[in-house]
């Protein structure tokens, strides 16, 4: 299979994931919803059949997780200090095994719509573009999509502001990259990301809505405002 798609995982330690949600609902209420979440991703990206699926871990534990369930899986150890770096081994890991056409996606979008991951393969395999990436609604991106790998793209990036996907796309105007962007998609990070979910009606992510009725108590108290 020409296509690879990698997923950025965690190991669902407690205090170790989803630490802003974990201020809001509690530790190991975060540490569930991750868990339900990944699985979640898992499912989806395991439809693409003809598609290779990498799991790269950063986990501190010896043995990489093995999921029966899902034996399609390749698992692997992320490598690299900042996000940058462990998107560029990643990358280069999975283009130096034969695949040509690459997506990374994370494990914060348990509802992303598959057709955006097709999409973007599209894409990339007519050459309508170099470079694909996926908008998220806090200036990041959820996915990232190449034929090859460009480390400028991943360098000297402030991960986790708000400029990401602007920095990015300066960065691929710079090395005269087309870039194509998918639809606006988002990350559940916060209780408001959680509601969201709650409340907009569908089949994607089962784990994490049947855990989000647990938590209905928490999703139905008052909203307070953004604090400055």
């Amino acid at each position: 299979m020409n296509r690879g798609l990698i997923v950025f995982a965690r190991e669902p330690v407690p205090g170790h994931v989803k630490t802003r949600l974990a201020g809001e609902v509690g530790i190991k209420a975060a540490t569930g919803l991750y868990a339900a979440m990944l699985e979640d991703v898992l499912e989806c990206a395991s439809r693409h059949n003809d598609t290779r699926v990498l799991v790269f871990w950063a986990m501190e534990s010896e043995v990489l997780p093995s999921h029966p369930g899902y034996p399609r899986l390749e698992m692997f150890r992320q490598c690299g200090a900042s996000l940058g770096e462990r998107i560029a081994a990643a990358l280069e890991a999975a283009f130096a095994s034969g695949i040509r056409t690459c997506c990374v996606i994370g494990s914060d979008s348990p509802d992303l719509p598959p057709d955006y991951i097709t999409q973007a393969f599209q894409l990339l395999d007519h050459g309508r573009a170099d470079v694909v990436l996926g908008p998220a609604v806090d200036g990041g991106y959820y996915l990232v999509g190449t034929k090859r790998l460009w480390r400028r793209l991943f360098e000297d990036i402030a991960w986790g502001g708000s400029d990401v996907l602007k920095t990015s796309c300066e960065r691929a105007r710079e090395l005269g990259l087309r870039t194509a962007l998918l639809p606006e998609w988002y990350d559940l990070d916060t209780l408001a990301d959680l509601r969201r979910l709650a409340e907009t009606p569908g089949l994607q992510a089962p784990r994490t809505r049947q855990l989000l009725r647990h938590l209905q108590e928490i999703l139905n108290s008052p909203k307070k405002e953004n604090s400055v």
